[in-house]
């Protein structure tokens, strides 16, 4: 099966971004580039050119330099369309609601990570 789906990771973690890398990439996704904070982010972001790259973007939310949700209101803005899942340790329902009312399509619990390919599927199936 052929998958043309490309993820941006952004985790100040190394072995969270190694795991998620591997799990996705095991899932037939291609992870085309990681930051290690939300500056490194912001400044990869801002060297993609239109149309979106990558196809999803898997921000962790506590990174320093700025947030999953910082690093996702700049992408939205420029890139409104942009698939996010916000990927955290630290997930409740008032960050959940304050992921989806700035665009944040998804979000999973890091505890939950083995959901990460259904959910970047799901994104790209009904996006």
């Amino acid at each position: 099966m052929s998958n043309d789906t490309t993820v941006f990771l952004a985790d100040d973690a190394a072995d969270m971004r190694m795991l998620v890398t591997a799990v996705l990439e095991r899932a037939g996704f291609t992870v085309i580039d990681e930051a290690v904070d939300g500056t490194e982010a912001l400044a990869k972001v801002a060297q993609m050119s239109p149309p979106p790259v990558p196809t999803v973007m898997v921000l962790d939310n506590r990174m320093p330099g700025a947030t999953g949700m910082e690093v996702a209101e700049r992408v939205l803005a420029d890139f409104p369309g942009q698939r996010i899942v916000l990927f955290t340790a630290y997930l409740d329902a008032e960050v959940a609601r304050e992921a989806r009312a700035i665009g944040i399509r998804e979000c999973v619990s890091k505890t939950d990570w083995q959901q990460l390919p259904a959910v970047v599927a799901d994104l790209v199936a009904t996006s």
